[in-house]
């Protein structure tokens, strides 16, 4: 995998950099936040690991300028540990949250955890009934008419109208939305699923109360 990699510290750095490389990884190791972009753009990454405590621009700022223009996964890579921190990371786009210091092999392993969920939602264009889904353009269609969601609202409806009537349980659809953080709200999935309800339709997702959540394949 072609893995971007931001961090300033240069000790932390290297010795992440090797471990990313053993792991059979192709790195660009960057230590500021301005050509972060450009590196995305050029198709030079596949995935991004980032600090937040970058010199110049921001990491938090980095991160809301990929996610502007991008869905490539982002590993956020920080000392900041409060609460607010880390909601505001997640919300800001970011895929999964390790805090410093850390073990080399979470690290590794939450970034093929976040490189899955990616390569998983690969198909370029999804109808069912009404809805349609053009992942291409990151556009949602309800009856001909474009609806705007947010980037959580547009991942969770994707997940489930990939695989339309399928239950899918309560702690993947949190772990899809939020990574392996422990203290998400405890409604915070229902007021996504609120939100698409509606904005779309109020029968399209079927709650099974115990169980999880399903797209309804049947609605016209």
């Amino acid at each position: 995998m072609k893995v971007l990699f931001v961090e300033d510290d240069l000790l932390l750095g290297d010795g992440v950099e090797t471990a990313l490389r053993r792991e059979g990884h192709q790195v660009t190791w960057l230590t500021e936040g301005e050509s972060v972009l450009e590196h995305v753009e050029q198709g030079q990454a596949e995935a991004v690991i980032l600090d937040l405590g970058l010199p110049g621009i921001d990491g938090m700022e980095v991160l809301r300028r990929i996610r502007a223009a991008h869905d490539i996964p982002v590993l956020i890579l920080t000392a900041r540990d409060s609460l607010e921190d880390r909601i505001q990371g997640l919300d800001a786009g970011a895929d999964d949250y390790v805090l410093k210091p850390f073990d080399v092999d979470e690290l590794q392993a939450r970034l093929r955890a976040i490189s899955r969920r990616q390569g998983g939602r690969t198909q370029p264009s999804i109808r069912v009934g009404p809805l349609h889904i053009d992942h291409a353009r990151h556009e949602v269609s309800w009856k001909d008419r474009l609806v705007k969601l947010s980037r959580r609202e547009y991942t969770l409806l994707h997940e489930l109208a990939q695989h339309p009537g399928q239950v899918f349980t309560r702690p993947h659809l949190e772990k899809l939305l939020y990574g392996c953080s422990d203290e998400i709200e405890s409604n915070a999935l229902e007021v996504h699923i609120h939100h698409l309800r509606k904005k779309l339709d109020s029968n399209l997702i079927v709650t099974l109360r115990g169980i999880g959540y399903r797209l309804d394949d049947t609605i016209e």
